[in-house]
Formats: C-alpha cells, sequence, structure tokens
C-alpha cells in the first residue's frame, strides 16, 4: 500500500454533505482496481468537517470548482476539479482521483497542502482562488447517468 502523507498540520478541510457522500461512494467502488487512490480519498473525507447541504461554503473547492493554484512540480494552474468521466486535462479538468485533485479538495484560498505523488514523494501545493462552480444539476448528471470509474 503507498504511504500517506501523515502530517498533523495538514490544513483543515470543508466537504458537503452531498459531495461527500459521492465522493465516499467513489472511493469505496475504487479500492479494488485502484487501493492507493481510494485510500488517499478516504484518509481526506475522515478528516474533512463535513457540513449540510450539498456544496459547503462558495469559497472552498468542491466537485465542479474552477481551482487556480501552485505546486512544487508546476507553476501556477488552473484547473476544474471533476469526477474521473469528466476529467480531461488538455480541457483543464482534473480528476478528483489524481494526487493533485484529492488534494485540493475541501481547500479554500490561501491554504497550502502537502500530498503524496504518484512517485510515493512529498509536494506542497497552494490555492490561490476558488471560482465558477458547475452547476449542481450538471454534476449530479454525470455521477449518477455514467460510470464515475470510466
Amino acid at each position: 500500500m503507498k504511504k500517506h502523507l501523515q502530517n498533523s498540520q495538514k490544513p483543515s478541510i470543508v466537504i458537503g454533505e452531498t459531495d461527500y457522500q459521492r465522493l465516499n461512494k467513489l472511493a469505496l467502488a475504487a479500492a479494488d482496481r485502484l487501493p492507493e487512490v481510494s485510500d488517499g480519498l478516504l484518509i481526506e473525507l475522515e478528516r474533512a468537517l463535513v457540513v449540510a447541504g450539498t456544496s459547503g461554503p462558495p469559497n472552498v473547492v468542491r466537485m465542479g470548482s474552477t481551482v487556480e493554484y501552485e505546486a512544487d512540480t508546476v507553476d501556477g494552474r488552473t484547473v476544474t476539479l471533476v469526477f474521473p468521466i469528466d476529467a480531461d486535462i488538455s480541457e483543464g479538468r482534473i480528476s478528483n482521483l489524481t494526487p493533485i485533485g484529492t488534494g485540493l479538495l475541501g481547500l479554500s484560498a490561501g491554504q497550502t497542502m502537502d500530498w503524496s505523488g504518484r512517485d510515493d514523494r512529498g509536494h506542497k501545493l497552494t490555492v490561490f482562488a476558488v471560482t465558477q462552480h458547475r452547476a449542481e444539476s450538471e454534476v449530479l448528471r454525470s455521477s449518477e447517468t455514467s460510470s464515475l470509474l470510466a
């Protein structure tokens, strides 16, 4: 099993109840095919503050958020966090099952997060801005009508 950074200094994260339920279901479904990825997402969900409602605070990275961030592995980037079925890196849509996608989840502007890459090395990322949340109905349609692991 891949080691995940166990840093007591991790920033607090907030996840809306609906996203939490969908992401937990996705992580469990991915456990057989992608155990390290599943474990990483489950660890983040376990430490999250889950808030009532569909989305949580507007300044927090959630499914469908467009995020401006910088990581030690790349200069500043702007991406949209999506379910695996909607991921397309050339379009700036990254899966929540990637190490960076999992690391971004629940963060707000100004927070820095340590994360483990697929190479098992430690990295850092910092969120600068969170904007443009996809419509809730669009996220629901993507997650409920297609295989999330496609």
